[in-house]
Formats: C-alpha cells, structure tokens, sequence
C-alpha cells in the first residue's frame, strides 16, 4: 500500500482480498481468542454499510460511535465511512452531558452503541441531542432502555443484507482522499471540546509516514497489542489504519490488569501506548525486582547501569564491562524480553512526554522504546524516532511529506497533507489555529543538530516567577512522576516568588504502604493524611530539587488522592489541564501554601 491509496475503505478492501481468510481481529471470548478473519471482516464492513444506507445515512452524515476496543468498532469505523458518512467516536467514560454535547454539536444522524450499559447514557444522550434517527447495539438491550429512537441489533442489521454489495464497495473505493473521514472531539485544556475533522488524506499520510520510518526494522507479519482507546486519535490511527496499511493481526487487550499476561499469550511485535504506561510498567518491575532481591536484583541492576553507560557514552564502557553487558544481555535482557512476548521489535511512545529516565530504562534493558510526537489536530503523528537513530531526550524526526519548522517566537508549525480541515462548526478557533497553511501546535520546541526534535514546553504554559524567571514546568513534572513514589504531579507558581506542587502518589505505592502499616483501609484519601506518609513523599520531592536550579525547586506541596485525567479516562501530562484544574479546583490550596 502506498500514498496513492485513494481512501482509508479502500486500504482495507485491497488488505482483505489479498490477505483473504487470514486472521485479522482477535479478542478474548470464554477465556480463549477469537479471530475474525480479513475476508469476514470486509463482508460485514459492506454488510454495515448497506444496512447504514438503508437506515437513511446519506454522504457527509455523521455517526456517533462509542464502544470498547473490540472487533466490532473497527467494523463500525470503515462501515460508517463506506456509507459515505462520517465517524464521530466518543470515550466510553463520558457521561451523558458529555455525550449529548458530541452528538448534538456534530449533528449526528445515527449512532452506533455496543453494550447495554453504555446504551444507558448514550441513548438518553442522543435523544436530547436531537437528530439522531436510530441507533444500532452491538449486544441486545431491553426495550425501555432505547429512549424512544428505532434500535436495531447489530447481528440483525448485518444478516438482512444479503444482496450484491458490489456497487456499494466501488462507491466506497471511489472516495475522495480528501474528504472527511472521522470527526474526533479533543478534550481541549478545560473549555468546550471541539471537533477536529481530519480527513481519508491526513490519516494516509501518517500512516504512509510511518511505514517508511519502520520499515528497516523488517515490517513483515506483525502483530499489534491494542490497548488505548480506539477514540483517541492515537490508537484510530497508529493502533488501527497502520496495522491495516501493513496487512497486521490487530489483537485488543483485556485492559491494563491483564495486559502482561496478554503480551505472554499473544507475543506482539509492535505496541503503542501512552507514556503513563510506561511508567506503571517501570515501577512494577522495579517491585518486583526489589522483592526478589538478592543476586537478581543485583544483576538487574547492573544491567540497567551498563546499558545506561552504554546509551550515553559508549565509549566509555571498558573491556571488562562490555564484556559484562553481553553476558548481562543473556542473563536478564532476554528474560525481559520474553515478559513482552518474546518477539517485540517496539513500543512506541505518544500522547505526552515520554520521561527520560522512564525511556533509558527500557533501553537499558534491550527493550526498544521509540517516541513520537504529534495531535489530534495533525491525525495526530507529526514525528517519531527512526529504530536505527533513537533519540530518547527527543521525538525524533518529522514523517515523510511533513514539513515542520520552529517559528520565531519558538512555536513548533507544521505543514502537510496531515494537517485537520478545520474545528467543526469552528472557524475562529480554526483560523487561530491554521495560519497559511500551517498547523499551530501550541508547543515550543528546537531541532538538534542532527534534524530530532526536542520539545521544551507548552507555549502557555512558561511559568514566569516573581522574578521574572521563565521556568518550563514540564521537565520538573517529568522528574518528580519519575519517583515511585509519585504517580502525578502539577508544579505552580505563575507570578509567585518559588514553585509549590499539586501531587497524587502512585496508587500501587500507598497500598503497598498501608498494608505495610496494617492500615484497615488502604483508600488512598486515608493514606495521604498519615504524616509518615507524607514525609515519603517529601523525601522522593526532596530527592528531585537536589537535581534542580534554584528557582526550579519545589518548595512546599500539597497532596491530593484524585488522578489528573481527561475525558478519555486516562492519565494525562499535567501541562494540558494545568489551568484548568487551578481555576476549578485547586488554586486557593495551592495559592495556602504560600501563607505558611
């Protein structure tokens, strides 16, 4: 498959036919895996698509899709768009309002809903949003639960289409590239959420963009790990239309819990995730390896130190100790390695910074983790680190036929067919965004001098102190969740003469604690009141200000037991919700801290 792939329907009907009944979508069902096969899924993707027709979908109508990672929500995806529509996804963790805002902003036609429970919020949504003509469940509901809007069943839907689909699949392969594929709402930095409308176009080039940068590492019969949510512009594009550019298995994980246990049950060889499971990741093998203790926690240790010398200096490894690092590659790297199946090539990194440490860590130990870079607003790869030249305090260098640049106020812009066609319904927000062509990220950044680009901080998010110092809170954020100890952590103090932190301890951390100290709840709001405790904390601050400057050091911090996310149920880096949670929430706590 190349860029001359007129649209995303028509990538997946040239997969399925030559890849025919080889599987294709795998999920877990009565404890074992279930596949779907290419050919099955791309009859039930016309199958859809006729019935989406016959329900009254017409080009350009927008429906709403809101279900678990499974097989069926790619089949949805392509279904939608092989009707002519346009796929609008939403996070199963939104809540009826943030529903009913989606499909009422969008205008949504139909909307396609998988269990029971979400149709709970999703069909009381639709309903008040008005529009929506029916909807489709993937599994069976009751009857008071459809809110008054005809509901079909996804089962009954594809078995009435058993006419020639022919005419139907030409019509899909002749979509415009440059016609809107999905609309995907951001989260935005606490406002509205708005719809970003990325097209077949902006979606093919990132993943054209990242075949081309993966492919020395022999892009053959790969098997993808699919974790994030398949609403997030990330997993829609790298953990979906990528694998079907390259002909991939997609298998959807169980959910965090399960996932080591996946990765020894399905060996995957790519994986792409958000930097947050990276860290919980580090901090369970670090317990597990300080529990072990004796001679494997000495070795592991060891091989985390002559890797790190390795990454950063090798040539300073003596004789003996690169001796030592292959013996260490034997003896630890490649049990490591059969912890993530075996057969990994990569875990790529995006959707926030990737740590330093947390990146050195798993390179260290022969697990190779290359960033990336990008936003919805670029559907949404913009960069990534090539296997043969990763650079872990970067991310990487821009995908092919993307043109990026540092603007003279130090902003990073950016050029390309990847580009969004806009803010739906929005053309201020989307002309403060697309000036001349050029996407403004909102992010600062510089080039190295080998072409990798590093970034430095948010454009709004440079807190400037007292004193009239520029301090870049995300490098201190970044160190501070390095800690163990420490699962999130937001610094403050715009226009105030020292930094103060807001921070939520590692959850697996304080229950280690509590059950430790007996504790007869090990509820983390309990946990955090316990001065002890507090004084962990402050040891692992501490430990962090001693690598800090002055004005970058955290003087005082607050504790909170609630998590930073985003709509989408996940950890976020704190630099996106910054002023938001401060407005909201926490300002005058924080602001207390200074009157002590």
């Amino acid at each position: 498959m190349t860029e001359e792939t007129k649209n995303l329907v028509a990538l997946f009907y040239d997969q399925a036919t030559q890849k025919g009944d080889a599987p294709f979508l795998w999920c877990k069902q009565d404890g074992d895996w279930k596949s779907v096969s290419w050919a099955a899924a791309a009859s039930q993707v016309s199958a859809l698509a006729s019935a989406l027709k016959g329900l009254g979908i017409e080009t350009g109508d927008r429906v709403g899709l809101i279900s678990e990672s499974r097989p069926e929500w790619p089949i949805a995806d392509l279904a939608i768009m092989a009707a002519g529509g346009i796929t609008v996804p939403a996070y199963i963790t939104n809540g009826v309002a943030d529903h009913q805002h989606v499909l009422s902003d969008s205008g949504a036609s139909a909307v396609i809903v998988s269990t029971a429970e979400l149709a709970e919020k999703v069909l009381p949504a639709a309903k008040n949003a008005g529009g929506v003509k029916c909807a489709i469940t993937m599994e069976a509901i009751a009857d008071d639960q459809t809110s008054g809007i005809p509901t079909h069943l996804w089962e009954s839907v594809i078995a009435a289409q058993g006419g020639d689909t022919a005419a139907l699949e030409a019509a899909a392969r002749d979509l415009d590239r440059g016609s809107t594929a999905c609309l995907i709402y951001t989260s935005g930095t606490g406002g509205t959420p708005k719809g970003v409308m990325l097209s077949h176009g902006a979606i093919l080039c990132n993943c054209t963009g990242s075949t081309e940068m993966l492919k020395e590492m022999g892009l053959d019969d790969e098997v993808f790990l699919s974790f994030l949510p398949l609403s997030h512009s990330y997993e829609h594009t790298a953990g979906q239309f990528f694998p079907i550019m390259i002909g991939a298995q997609i298998y959807y994980a169980e959910g965090i819990d399960k996932l080591a246990q996946n990765m020894a049950e399905v060996h995957p060889t790519l994986m792409t995730a958000v930097p947050r499971l990276y860290e919980v990741m580090h901090d369970r093998i670090r317990r597990g390896v300080k529990q072990a203790g004796g001679l494997s926690e000495k070795l592991f240790e060891k091989t985390v130190a002559l890797g790190r010398k390795e990454y950063e200096d090798p040539s300073s490894l003596s004789l003996g100790e690169r001796i030592q690092n292959a013996l260490m590659t034997k003896l630890v790297r490649a049990k490591v390695k059969g912890r993530f199946g075996g057969r990994l090539k990569a875990l790529i990194s995006g959707g926030a910074p990737l740590n330093y440490d947390i990146g050195i860590f798993f390179t260290a130990l022969g697990v190779r983790l290359l960033q990336g870079y990008g936003q919805t607003e670029s559907a949404p790869v913009i960069s990534c680190n090539p296997p043969s030249h990763n650079r872990i305090e970067t991310v990487g260098v821009p995908m092919q036929d993307v043109e990026c640049r540092i603007a003279d106020d130090g902003e990073i812009v950016v050029r390309g067919e990847l580009v969004m066609q806009g803010y739906w319904n929005n053309p201020d927000a989307t002309a403060e965004a697309v000036k001349d062509g050029w996407l403004h990220t909102g992010d600062i950044g510089e080039f190295d001098p080998d072409g990798h680009l590093r970034i430095t901080d948010r454009k709004k998010d440079i807190i400037v102190n007292s004193g009239g110092d520029n301090i870049a809170p995300q490098r201190i954020e970044g160190m501070l969740t390095s800690q163990s100890e420490i699962g999130q952590a937001m610094v403050y103090g715009d226009k105030r003469p020292h930094l103060v932190a807001l921070i939520v301890p590692d959850a697996d951390f304080a229950a280690a604690w509590a059950k430790e100290q007996g504790f007869d709840s090990k509820a983390l709001d309990a946990v955090i009141e316990d001065p002890n405790f507090k004084s962990l904390i402050s040891d692992a601050v501490d430990r962090v200000s001693g690598d800090l400057s002055v004005i970058e050091k955290v003087r005082r911090f607050t504790l909170t037991a609630e998590a930073f996310t985003i709509d989408n149920g996940m950890m976020t880096p704190t630099l996106k919700i910054r002023r938001h949670i401060i407005r909201e929430k926490y300002g005058e706590t924080l602001e207390a801290l200074y009157g002590r």
